[in-house]
């Protein structure tokens, strides 16, 4: 498993710190005895996630689960702040993003594992654009985003979809979590504080649907 903080299992406490679940989806799943390696890192972006790829030894024969898109769409809140005039990239430009992907699907397949591409997790753009706004000028950020917070979903989505573009290009496997996320009636109270982190009700619904499809994805 590479991904970043969504499936490494990082919640918010009570204190609003960010912290390791003992409750994350990746535990939950290997509580039910899947054997799972994960290497998901709170804040990598594909960039970081292909590093460590390359310099990890893997057994042959395995599925290599790849979740990106989350950080790697973020922008520099503190450059938007004071700069709310000009545009800015995500941390990983999105033509660079597809372009990286792709070439983590097919280095995993020359190593002989299976890909299986999971999209970045949905957000709630009005409780993310109040977490980034936290000791920054809010009106400059609101005024980048055309005053609409939810815009910040839009941008988003952009990555959510070129993870399915990939998935299709290059005949992978695909595992929907955001869609089943999106599903849950509840989903707003499946979410930490910040918008954008599933809280532990949210890990075990994203536990409890990968737990009814691995079988027909994992080899």
């Amino acid at each position: 498993m590479f991904g970043d903080s969504a499936s490494q299992g990082i919640v918010l406490d009570e204190n609003n710190q960010y912290r390791v679940s003992r409750s994350g989806c990746i535990r939950l799943l290997k509580h039910l005895g899947y054997p799972i390696r994960n290497y998901a890192v709170h804040g990598h972006t594909v960039l970081d996630g292909l590093r460590d790829f390359r310099n990890l030894p893997l057994e042959p024969g395995s599925s290599c689960v790849i979740q990106f898109g989350g950080n790697d769409c973020d922008l520099d809140w503190d450059a938007v702040s004071n700069d709310p005039a000009h545009f800015h990239d995500g941390k990983v430009p999105l033509a660079d993003f597809r372009k990286v992907l792709g070439t983590f699907v097919e280095e995993a397949r020359q190593r002989q594992l299976e890909p299986i591409l999971i999209p970045c997790l949905p957000l709630i753009g009005s409780r993310y654009f109040q977490w980034v706004s936290r000791n920054r000028n809010s009106e400059n950020i609101l005024h980048y985003l055309e005053d609409d917070p939810e815009s910040i979903c839009r941008w988003q989505e952009r990555y959510a979809i070129a993870v399915w573009d990939i998935a299709i290009e290059k005949n992978c496997r695909f595992l929907n979590v955001r869609a089943w996320m999106l599903e849950q009636l509840d989903f707003p109270d499946l979410m930490c504080a910040d918008g954008i982190h599933p809280n532990e009700n949210g890990h075990r619904a994203i536990a409890d649907e990968v737990a009814s499809h691995i079988e027909k994805f994992v080899c």
